[in-house]
C-alpha cells in the first residue's frame, strides 16, 4: 500500500519563462555554413550513460553523426556499448576537462542531470545540475560551437491553475519549485537563457516531460513505478496525473531541436497526459494483472513518506521509493502540451501504451520484472 500511494509522487516536473531579447528567427542548424577544421559532424554529448542521454547518443549515431560522450569513471557502461561511440572520462563540473573533451565538436547536447527526488545532501543535486551546466555552457561558448541543445525539464514550468495542459509560457521561480531537483533545473535553465541573451550562446532548450521506455538502467523514479506496478506491488494510488513519453521520441526531439529550434527558445517534448490510475491500468493490462482500485487521500501517505525518508537517511542510505517532495508534487496533475514543438519542430510522439510496452519488455529482459 505504501508503494502504491506514493506512486503518484513520481515522474513529473515543471517549467517557466525568462523574457529575453533575441531575433525572432535563427538559422536552422542544417543550413549553417561548415566550420573550417575539425570533424564537421562531431556531436558532443554529456549524460550518455543515462536513460535520456543514451537515447540521444543512439539517435545521433543513427543519423550519421560522429558522437563523443563525456562520462564519469564511475558511470555504468550498460548503455554505452554503441558502435562508433567515442568515450571520454571526466567530470562535467570541471570546465577544463569539458573543454578538452569537446574539442572539434560542431554541436553539443548537454543531457546529463542528477535526477533524484531525494538525497542525503540535497545540495549535491543542485551543485551537480547547476555547476555542471555552467561548465558545459562556458566551454561551448569558448569553443564557439554552432549549436547547443540543453536538456531541461518540464519541472521548470508553472502548471495551469485550472488543470489544463501547461505550455512553455511561464517558468517557475526557484522559490516556487518543489525540492532540490526542480530548484536545480530552474536555476540551470535560467543560466542557459541568460547566456543566450548576454553571451550570444546559440542554445536551444528542450523540456522533456516524463520519459519511459527501454534502457532505464537505474531505473528512474517513473521506471520504478512501472517495475513495482508490473510486479503487483502497488495495490493503491493517489489522484494525480503526469505526461508520459517514449524516451526514443524525446531523443528524436533533441535532433529536431538541433536542426530546427530557435535560439533562446524552449520546447516541451511530451507525449500523452494520463492520470496515475490510467497509467497503472495500462501496466496491468500489459502484464495480465488486475489494476489497483483503491484511491488514497494524500494526507494518509505523508507519514509513510516521512518514515521512508527517515529509514533512508539513517539505515539504507539509498533513495526511498516514497519521498515527501514526490508526494507534494503529486498534489497537482502535471499535464503539458507539446504543441509548440509539433508546430515548429515537426515533433511527434507515439501512444503511451507503446512506451509502457517497451519499458515493460526491457525491464523483463533485464530481470527487474519476473
Amino acid at each position: 500500500m505504501a508503494h502504491a500511494s506514493i506512486a503518484a509522487a513520481f515522474g513529473a516536473r515543471v517549467q517557466r519563462r525568462v523574457q529575453i531579447s533575441l531575433p525572432p528567427e535563427s538559422t536552422p542548424f542544417a543550413e549553417l555554413p561548415r566550420l573550417d577544421g575539425g570533424n564537421m559532424d562531431l556531436a558532443f554529448v554529456t549524460g550518455a550513460s543515462g536513460f535520456v542521454g543514451s537515447a540521444v547518443a543512439r539517435a545521433l549515431l543513427a543519423a550519421g553523426y560522429d558522437v563523443r560522450a563525456l562520462v564519469r569513471p564511475s558511470s555504468p557502461r550498460a548503455n554505452l556499448d554503441l558502435p562508433g561511440l567515442k568515450i571520454v572520462e571526466g567530470d562535467m563540473r570541471d570546465e577544463r576537462t569539458v573543454s578538452n573533451a569537446m574539442a572539434g565538436a560542431r554541436c553539443v547536447f548537454h543531457v546529463a542531470a542528477d535526477y533524484r527526488l531525494w538525497a542525503l545532501d540535497p545540495g549535491e543535486i543542485v551543485r551537480n545540475n547547476l555547476e555542471g551546466t555552467r561548465a558545459v555552457l562556458r566551454a561551448a561558448r569558448a569553443a564557439a560551437v554552432e549549436r547547443v541543445v540543453y536538456t531541461s525539464s518540464v519541472a521548470t514550468l508553472r502548471l495551469n491553475a485550472d488543470g489544463t495542459p501547461a505550455d512553455e509560457t511561464t517558468m517557475l521561480t526557484e522559490d516556487e519549485a518543489i525540492g532540490a531537483y526542480k530548484r536545480s533545473k530552474v536555476a540551470a535553465e535560467s543560466l542557459a537563457l541568460e547566456m543566450a541573451r548576454d553571451d550570444a550562446l546559440h542554445v536551444v532548450i528542450v523540456n522533456p516531460s516524463t520519459p519511459i521506455g527501454p534502457r532505464d538502467v537505474r531505473p528512474t523514479p517513473t521506471g520504478r513505478i512501472i517495475v513495482e506496478a508490473a510486479s503487483g506491488r502497488i495495490p493503491a494510488f493517489v489522484d494525480t496525473g503526469l505526461n508520459l513519453v517514449h524516451v526514443d521520441d524525446v531523443a528524436y526531439g533533441h535532433l529536431l531541436a538541433l536542426q530546427r529550434g530557435r535560439i533562446g527558445e524552449r520546447y516541451i517534448l511530451g507525449g500523452e497526459n494520463v492520470t496515475l490510475a490510467r497509467m497503472l491500468e495500462g501496466i496491468a493490462q500489459l502484464v495480465g494483472r488486475k489494476p489497483p482500485t483503491v484511491r488514497l487521500p494524500r494526507r494518509i501517505v505523508y507519514p509513510i513518506a516521512w518514515a521512508s525518508e527517515l529509514m533512508a537517511r539513517f539505515v539504507t542510505g539509498r533513495e526511498p521509493f516514497a519521498t515527501l517532495d514526490g508526494l507534494r508534487m503529486a498534489k497537482y496533475r502535471m499535464f503539458f502540451s507539446s504543441a509548440k514543438a509539433q508546430s515548429e519542430l515537426g515533433y511527434t510522439a507515439r501512444p503511451v501504451i507503446e512506451a509502457l510496452r517497451d519499458a515493460i519488455a526491457w525491464f523483463r529482459q533485464a530481470g527487474m520484472i519476473r
